[in-house]
């Protein structure tokens, strides 16, 4: 009989926590905490009851102590494999739970379909429970503590990769001014295009414009103050303005925005208020950004040192003088104390020299193996020695493999992001490696940032167990 195949992948960091795993006659409870698990579940069709409909569903339950947090749930097809309906019926739909007994719930889905080239066959499923991460530098090193006298650069900080890019309200807007005809230079990637425009025409390409954008681009799915929340303490920015052939349409105010090559994300000054706004409610937090420009193509106009300065006097104004701008050598000088004392609980880097364990070639994968043998060989004394801090990348880019980038593009929906494919199985590698290793290989005289793609619950809870660790020396 026909049957399709669901990888589900969980983490626990709460005790008394239970997830529920379901398809038609298979169940299985996790429940185990600090713990990476993955099990296959397979929606078969000879345990669909109706004979004519042979659609059955993948259901998740997270209860704390008998009661039910949450439930999320998918009909699967059997035969076609197809997966539609519910809860999780695109990558829109799946932000993080937050609840009120201090739980956050952070989980994703990703439709495989029938499984193409080197694509998943399978549907993934990612689920992690941790606590709410939105005090936790408070929690670890509390003021007058012992740990509030330790380095900053004790800490080990989650991070959100391209930040900016976790909607598509900016491109569709763009879209809806200048038609699905200036994808192409919004992608401004010519060895993409090639791929694209090999398999379907130029107006084929415009009607999926809003696919291909997304299939690329779109890095996170929640709003900042949740990244925040689950616990994302560094943030990359590229911040510039509109390619010169968008900016005359006026379809978005000329401001700087996040550049994913020419595609626009967030607003740099809507991400800065949310950043000030957020330390002022928290006031033992310390947020570190770093702001960048690689692969914003020149026709983006990047701000000048005095437009940076604007845009940062603006948001700060929003602390009345609570809050000032550190930089490099409060980083890598300044104890948390000291940082609290003197107010600069927002890093502002720009382009500064990190140790990157990021690669084109060993992050262009599906299962992660070659990013995980790449962090002992590039994560050494030697290497570490004189960069501003160690950014360790956990996310894949399977956008750098063709086949993946044409199946992403071509059959897109609302759930087969080729990013999202590669989630789960990439971080049951690449995290527990860090939790085992970090401690050992990093040296404490350098911060270290956790960076993923779709921010979760397991990758904050990493880094706040070694930053934990680290104090703790």
């Amino acid at each position: 009989m026909p049957s399709k195949g669901v990888q589900v992948f969980t983490y626990i960091g709460v005790a008394g926590v239970s997830i529920e795993l379901s398809v038609p006659k298979q169940t299985e409870v996790r429940n185990q905490v600090n713990q990476f698990w993955n099990g296959n579940f397979e929606v078969d069709a000879k345990n669909i009851d109706s004979f004519f409909n042979k659609t059955g569903r993948f259901t998740f339950k997270v209860k704390q102590n008998g009661n039910l947090i949450t439930e999320q749930w998918i009909d699967v097809n059997a035969i076609t494999g197809n997966a539609s309906g519910g809860t999780m019926d695109s990558i829109a739909s799946t932000p993080a739970v937050i609840t009120g007994n201090g739980i956050i719930v952070t989980y994703g889905f990703y439709e495989s379909g029938p499984g193409h080239n080197l694509l998943p066959s399978r549907h993934q499923c990612y689920i992690a429970v941790t606590p709410n991460y939105t005090d936790w530098m408070g929690k670890l090193a509390p003021p007058g503590s012992p740990q509030e006298n330790k380095p900053f650069t004790r800490l080990v900080l989650p991070a959100a990769h391209d930040v900016g890019m976790n909607s598509m309200q900016s491109s569709e807007l763009v879209l809806r001014k200048l038609g699905g005809a200036i994808v192409e230079t919004m992608i401004n990637d010519n060895r993409i295009l090639s791929e694209i425009t090999d398999a379907v025409s130029g107006p084929a390409i415009q009607l999926i414009a809003p696919n291909i954008i997304f299939s690329l681009a779109i890095t996170q799915k929640d709003n900042l103050e949740t990244m925040l929340r689950i616990g994302a303490r560094y943030f990359e920015f590229r911040p510039a303005h509109c390619h010169k052939a968008i900016i005359p349409a006026q379809a978005l105010p000329d401001r700087l925005y996040f550049q994913h090559s020419a595609i626009p994300g967030m607003a740099y000054e809507e991400f800065l208020r949310d950043v000030v706004t957020f330390l002022t409610k928290n006031p033992t937090e310390i947020i570190v950004v770093q702001l960048r420009w690689d692969g914003v193509p020149n026709e983006c106009a990047r701000p000048s040192d005095q437009e940076q300065r604007d845009y940062l006097n603006a948001a700060l104004k929003l602390a009345n003088g609570g809050i000032v701008a550190g930089n490099l050598d409060d980083l890598r000088r300044s104890t948390i104390a000291q940082l609290r004392r003197d107010k600069k609980r927002l890093i502002m880097l720009v382009n500064v020299d990190s140790l990157s364990t990021y690669t084109d070639a060993g992050n262009a994968t599906l299962n992660g193996d070659s990013i995980v043998s790449a962090f002992p060989t590039v994560l050494t004394a030697d290497n570490q020695r004189g960069k501003g801090f160690i950014n360790i990348q956990l996310q894949a880019t399977a956008t750098n493999i063709p086949k993946a980038i044409v199946y992403s593009v071509l059959e897109a929906g609302t759930m087969t992001s080729c990013i999202m494919a590669t989630k789960g199985i990439c971080d049951s590698k690449t995290l527990p490696w860090c939790r085992d290793n970090v401690l050992r290989v990093c040296d404490l005289g350098n911060l270290v940032v956790l960076m993923n793609d779709f921010i979760d619950g397991a990758t904050a809870d990493v880094g706040v167990q070694l930053s934990r660790q680290r104090l703790a020396k």
